[in-house]
C-alpha cells in the first residue's frame, strides 16, 4: 500500500501563457491537492520553445498578486525564475506544467514547451510533471476531462514516487472523464508528427513572411506507446529523461570505427 505524502507547495507553469484556460484548470486541480499554489507562467503563448532559456535578452517579471507571476520569457525561463529567484527561500515540492491545449506525444515532446518546463524542473532537482489534454476540435477542448482526472492521477503518482532522473509526461484522452480508461505507463513512441511544413504568406505591403506548422498524420504507433494508449481512451504516463543516446547507432559506429 502506497504511503500518502503531503504536497506542501506546488509550482505551476505552462507554454500557452498566463491567461490560458488549461492553466486555469490546473490551478483548480492544484488547489485541491496542495497546501500552497504558486503560478509563474509566460506572459503570452510560447508553444514550441522546448527547453530553451533566454541568454541574450533580459526578462521582466510582473507580480499579478495571490502568488501569480508572469514572465516575458519561455517556460524554461519561468521555472528558472521561480526556483532560483521568486521562490528561492521556500522551493516547491513539485512542479506541474500545463495543462497543455493538445496532446504531447512521441517526438513532439522534443519541441514542447510544456514538457520543456518539466524537464527544466528536473534539471534543477525537483519532481516535475507535464500534463496535456488531447483534442479533436480545437474549439471544444475537453478541459473537464483533465480537470476531473488530474487530481487523482497526480496524487497517485506523487505517493508512488519515481526516479529522480526522470520527469513524467501525462496525456489525457479526448473522451469524457467517465469514459476514460485507466492510467497506463507508456513509452514515448514515434507520435503523429510526420513533417514540419513552411507556409508562405504575403503581408499587406507585399512582403513575404512564413509560418511553420507541424504536419500530423494518423499513425499506428507501437502498442506500448503513449499515442496508442491515448487513442484507446487511456491516460498515458511516460517517464522522460535527458539521456537520449542511441545504443544501436553507438554500437554500429564503434564497430565501423574501432577506437585505439
Amino acid at each position: 500500500m502506497m504511503q500518502k505524502r503531503a504536497i506542501e507547495r506546488v509550482l505551476l507553469t505552462n507554454d500557452d501563457g498566463i491567461d490560458a484556460p488549461g492553466l486555469r484548470a490546473l490551478e483548480e486541480v492544484a488547489a485541491s491537492i496542495a497546501d500552497e499554489v504558486w503560478v509563474v507562467a509566460p506572459e503570452h503563448d510560447r508553444s514550441g520553445t522546448s527547453h530553451s532559456i533566454s541568454l541574450h535578452a533580459p526578462l521582466r517579471v510582473h507580480d499579478l498578486g495571490n502568488r501569480r507571476y508572469s514572465v516575458s520569457g519561455t517556460p524554461g525561463d519561468c521555472v528558472v525564475m521561480a526556483l532560483q529567484h521568486i521562490m528561492a527561500d521556500a522551493r516547491p515540492s513539485l512542479v506541474l506544467s500545463g495543462i497543455n491545449r493538445g496532446a504531447n506525444l512521441g517526438v513532439e515532446t522534443v519541441f514542447s514547451g510544456t514538457v520543456g518546463a518539466a524537464m527544466t524542473g528536473l534539471l534543477l532537482g525537483l519532481p516535475s510533471i507535464a500534463l496535456s489534454q488531447a483534442f479533436t476540435d480545437r474549439q471544444a477542448v475537453r478541459w473537464d476531462t483533465a480537470r476531473a482526472l488530474a487530481p487523482d492521477v497526480i496524487r497517485r503518482l506523487w505517493d508512488a514516487g519515481w526516479n529522480a532522473n526522470a520527469c513524467l509526461n501525462v496525456n489525457f484522452p479526448d473522451v469524457p472523464a467517465e469514459e476514460a480508461g485507466p492510467v497506463t505507463f507508456t513509452r514515448q513512441g514515434a507520435g503523429l508528427v510526420k513533417n514540419i511544413d513552411v507556409l508562405a504568406r504575403t503581408d499587406p505591403r507585399g512582403f513575404t513572411y512564413y509560418w511553420l506548422q507541424f504536419n500530423r498524420q494518423p499513425y499506428e504507433d507501437a502498442p506500448e506507446s503513449e499515442t496508442a494508449a491515448v487513442a484507446r481512451g487511456r491516460v498515458s504516463v511516460t517517464p522522460l529523461q535527458f539521456e537520449r543516446t542511441n545504443d544501436t547507432a553507438f554500437a554500429g559506429l564503434e564497430q565501423a570505427m574501432p577506437q585505439g
